[in-house]
């Protein structure tokens, strides 16, 4: 069985799916990958890490955000849609239920629905890490180009080492992007106690208001795909 299958949707869903229905779209299609060359999706490949370059987007609270973010979309200069102002998303779950692997395959899904998509995916570590003073680095410049981007995905918020400064870093990306309403994607281990706890109050109530939360749930996947692999060898 899937980890999807066992997911509590809930009111996000149906939200969504009424959303969805009311624009003529049907909620339970999928958006697959299309015979014609995307370029938009092949130029991305190469940004996408290798592991999830197949990623599909299969959890029904994740493909319906992603359908309506695409929907939202304002025309461009050649009629493809660009991401506008949209709701968030943040993805919960323990180690290993594939709240990674949903994340990227959102961003394939609005690639392949034909979404002109600037985005920008960074983990928590990796963005302190990026933005921590350093001679000859202008981390003031690239945190801007991180609030501004119209989809960024934020991997482990909460799972890198807590400070002042790294609370500080994430409130300001956090409300800027919270105040524009531009659409990011967060995933977590934490629970909402839990990240309160870690992140603060403040940044904490944003993401409550700014967000819809999917929660996945299961076993490692990791782990059942290791194990598989250990008895097909000892078979």
């Amino acid at each position: 069985m899937r980890d999807h299958d066992v997911q509590p949707v809930g009111g996000i869903a149906r939200r969504l799916a009424n959303i969805l229905t009311a624009r003529g779209i049907d909620p339970a299609a999928s958006l697959t990958d299309v015979a014609e060359p995307n370029p938009a999706l092949q130029a991305a490949q190469d940004r996408i890490p290798a592991r999830y370059r197949a990623a599909v987007a299969d959890h029904p609270a994740v493909a319906a955000w992603a359908r309506e973010i695409a929907e939202a979309g304002r025309p461009g200069p050649e009629g493809a849609p660009g991401i506008a102002q949209g709701r968030s998303l943040l993805i919960v779950g323990t180690t290993g239920t594939g709240k990674t692997h949903q994340a990227y395959g959102a961003i394939r899904s609005l690639l392949l629905a034909g979404v002109r998509l600037r985005w920008k995916a960074t983990t928590a570590a990796d963005l302190y890490a990026e933005l921590r003073p350093r001679p000859g680095h202008d981390g003031e410049r690239e945190l801007m180009d991180l609030a501004r981007c119209p989809l960024l995905i934020i991997d482990d918020l909460g799972a890198a080492k807590n400070s002042e400064w790294t609370e500080e870093i994430t409130m300001r990306l956090i409300n800027r992007r919270y105040n524009e309403m531009l659409p990011t994607l967060i995933t977590t281990n934490l629970g909402m106690v839990d990240l309160r706890q870690h992140v603060g109050d403040r940044i904490a109530s944003r993401l409550t208001e700014m967000s819809d939360k999917v929660i996945l749930d299961g076993p490692d996947r990791r782990r059942a795909l290791a194990a598989e692999r250990r008895r097909i060898v000892a078979a």
